[in-house]
C-alpha cells in the first residue's frame, strides 16, 4: 500500500483505529481506508505547526505502552537552515484525552525516541548536540529533567530502537554504524553499515529479530544511493504500541 502525503516526513506511528500518525509540517492522522492514494481518506491534524511560537515542524516520534504519543518539534526548516544556528525545539506529549503538553525543551534536533522495557525511562536522540538524553517517566507520562546518557563525538545519533534485554540500538549518522548501548550508555558493540549516513533502524518479523537499517544518500555510492539493509539480531526488539490518541479534530500545542 502507498499512502500519499507530502515532502518532509519526520516520523511515523501506527494508530489503533487504523492508519498512521505522520509528522512533518504538522502532526496528522492518515487513514488506511482504500488502496489508492486518491481515495485513502481524509487527513486530520493532531498538532498544528505554530511558527509564531517557534514550532516550524515536527520530526521523530514514538508511543508509550498506553498509546500516548511523544513527538519533537523543530524551529527551523530542514535542508534550508543550519541546525547549529537554530533555536532549540521541544518534546510534546499527546495524552489519551487528546491534550497536548510540552514535556521537555532545549532540544536542538529531535531524532530517535525509545522507552525502556519497563516504560520507566525514555531515551531521546538530540542530533544537533550529538548526544542521547534520558528521562524518568512518571505514571501520567510526564518527564523528569534530562540526564545525558551518552555523547557521540564521532557521529550524530539518529533513529533508535530498544530491545527486550534493555539495550539501545542507535543509528549513528555520518559514522557508518549502528551502536548497541547498555542501559547505562556503555557501548557494547558497533555494527558496521556500508553507507556513512545511517539514519534509522527498527526490529521486525514474527519474532522481532529481523533488523532493518536505513541509510541516506549523503556519501553513498552513486549506484545504490539510499538503502534499506536487513539482517538478524541476537535479541528481539520491544513491540511498539499503536497510538491511542483521539483523531479527527484539530489540536493546538499548549503546555
Amino acid at each position: 500500500m502507498v499512502v500519499g502525503h507530502r515532502r518532509g516526513i519526520g516520523g511515523l506511528a501506527l494508530h489503533e483505529s487504523g492508519g498512521i500518525i505522520v509528522s512533518g509540517r504538522n502532526v496528522a492522522h492518515r487513514p488506511f481506508e482504500l488502496d489508492t492514494v486518491q481515495n485513502a481518506g481524509e487527513t486530520s491534524v493532531v498538532i498544528e505547526r505554530d511558527p509564531a511560537n517557534g514550532i516550524v515542524g515536527f520530526n521523530d516520534m514514538t508511543t508509550d505502552a498506553s498509546g500516548r504519543l511523544y513527538v519533537g518539534s523543530v524551529s527551523f526548516v530542514a535542508f534550508e537552515e543550519d541546525v547549529r544556528q537554530a533555536k532549540p525545539g521541544r518534546l510534546h506529549m499527546v495524552d489519551l484525552d487528546g491534550k497536548v503538553r510540552m514535556v521537555a525543551d532545549d532540544v536542538l534536533l529531535t531524532n530517535g525516541l525509545g522507552f525502556s522495557p519497563d516504560g520507566r525511562r525514555l531515551y531521546h536522540s538530540d542530533s544537533g548536540r550529538q548526544l542521547v538524553r534520558v528521562y524518568d517517566v512518571a505514571d501520567d507520562g510526564r518527564l523528569s529533567p534530562p540526564a545525558i546518557l551518552v555523547q557521540t563525538p564521532d557521529g550524530k545519533p539518529d533513529g533508535m530502537a530498544v530491545a527486550e534485554d534493555g539495550t539501545i540500538w542507535l543509528a549513528l549518522a555520518f559514522a557508518s554504524a549502528v551502536l548497541v548501548l547498555a542501559p547505562d550508555g556503555r557501548e557494547i558493540r558497533r555494527i558496521p553499515v556500508p553507507d556513512p549516513m545511517v539514519t534509522s533502524l527498527c526490529f521486525g518479523g514474527a519474532d522481532r529479530r529481523d533488523l532493518y537499517v536505513t541509510s541516506g544518500s549523503t556519501g553513498a555510492s552513486e549506484i545504490t544511493k539510499a538503502c534499506v539493509y536487513a539482517g538478524r539480531a541476537d535479541v528481539a526488539g520491544m513491540p511498539i504500541a499503536p497510538a491511542r490518541i483521539p483523531v479527527g479534530g484539530g489540536k493546538t500545542v499548549h503546555s
